[in-house]
């Protein structure tokens, strides 16, 4: 009961680690269509077809085709991408070609990117105020000067 053995020290687990590598991999000879959530990363070789809604990153290879609504965290576009994307970044890189409207924080075109659409940036930052140039206010004008006489009058008696 009163022993002298200290209890064991439990030490915490570690937190769960974010993975950067890529997890599934969709390849240049597959053909898919219908629906892809997940919390990882996804690289698309092949051809895709309906709707990517992941919190990972998103990899669209040289090889790529796909016609989707995409929502990832960064996309990163070197194929064929035909639909709206939502992401934090996105990049469209030298051999990347978009046809479609971007909701992102921060976008990259590499020189030679083709991207055909709108871009919509997050975030509430206001478009200076630009005022018109002040009229000239009419400054005040002396009144005409008035002639004061200073010859003396003579005093009548």
């Amino acid at each position: 009961m009163f022993s002298k053995e200290k209890p064991p020290r439990v030490t915490p687990a570690p937190a769960p680690q974010v993975s950067r590598a890529i997890e599934t991999i969709i390849g240049p000879n597959a053909y898919f269509k219908g629906d892809i959530q997940s919390d990882g990363n996804i690289r698309i070789d092949g051809i895709f077809e309906g709707r990517i809604d992941i919190a990972g990153n998103l990899v669209i290879w040289e090889t790529a085709k796909v016609i989707a609504e995409i929502s990832a965290n960064n996309v990163s576009i070197s194929g064929a991408v035909k639909g709206n994307i939502t992401g934090n970044r996105i990049e469209i890189l030298k051999t990347g070609r978009v046809w479609g409207d971007l909701t992102v924080k921060s976008l990259i075109l590499e020189e030679g990117a083709y991207f055909r659409g709108q871009t919509m940036m997050h975030g509430e930052i206001e478009p200076p105020l630009i005022e018109p140039p002040k009229k000239a206010q009419p400054q005040n004008k002396p009144a005409a000067p008035t002639i004061v006489d200073v010859e003396p009058k003579p005093v009548q008696e």
